[in-house]
């Protein structure tokens, strides 16, 4: 008999897990990294760089064209950062194979489902909106939303389920990154990670519950977790 509380919600990383981004994030690093006269990184770079929010972005690029930003030029750059990313943040932006069917199957099965980024919420917003995705989820928790608190703070996702009106002990975490991994663990969520992802390195190295290589494996997944 299946004795595991069974899964009411499902929280959402973005980038690298339900959408591919990272094109969008490469236009607007480099417009800034142009502005100031430093070299264009490219696609598989900026891949590396996305999971910590803005800022660790505009950091990280800089870095990689050999430049290390000063504490005083920081918010400057992440505001000419977002002027630039925000209006254009949808442009080249793409759902991950299987992503809306997912989500839509999981709607239609009485599932509650946010979204929980370290993305700034205006961006995600437009994101979602531009992909006919937002009416999908009860709430959505930006980098932003809660001030000072992003993941790997574990109060991002539990927000979200106060918000929802779910237990802990009713969700499950799916994501791409350590962060996801980390705060799903501090909230003593179960967690799946998406091999398709953003991921440094393989993503068993994560120490996930469990893996998918595709979106159309949740509901196995979910099986195989004893949880639906």
């Amino acid at each position: 008999m299946n004795d595991q509380p069974p899964i009411k919600a499902v929280l959402f990383d973005l980038d690298g897990t339900l959408i591919d981004s990272a094109p969008d994030l490469q236009v607007a690093a480099n417009k800034l990294l142009n502005e100031e006269n430093r070299q264009s990184i490219t696609l598989e770079q900026t891949i590396r760089m996305i999971g910590d929010g803005v800022p660790k972005i505009v950091e990280r690029a800089f870095a990689a064209t050999g430049y290390t930003v000063k504490e005083e030029q920081l918010d400057e750059f992440v505001k000419r950062y977002l002027a630039f990313y925000e209006p254009n943040a949808a442009n080249l932006t793409v759902p991950f194979s299987g992503c809306v069917e997912c989500l839509e199957r999981l709607r239609l099965e009485s599932y509650k489902m946010a979204v929980c980024t370290n993305k700034p919420f205006a961006a995600t917003q437009k994101i979602l909106n531009k992909l006919g995705l937002a009416n999908l989820f009860s709430t959505i928790i930006g980098g932003d939303t809660l001030p000072g608190i992003k993941k790997p703070d574990p109060r991002h996702l539990l927000a979200a389920l106060e918000i929802m009106n779910i237990s802990p002990k009713n969700a499950i975490m799916i994501g791409d990154h350590a962060n996801d991994v980390n705060a799903a663990r501090a909230a003593e969520l179960p967690v799946i990670v998406c091999r398709f992802g953003y991921t440094n390195g393989p993503a068993e190295n994560l120490n996930g519950d469990l893996v998918i290589n595709h979106f159309d494996e949740i509901p196995g997944a979910f099986l195989q977790l004893g949880q639906t």
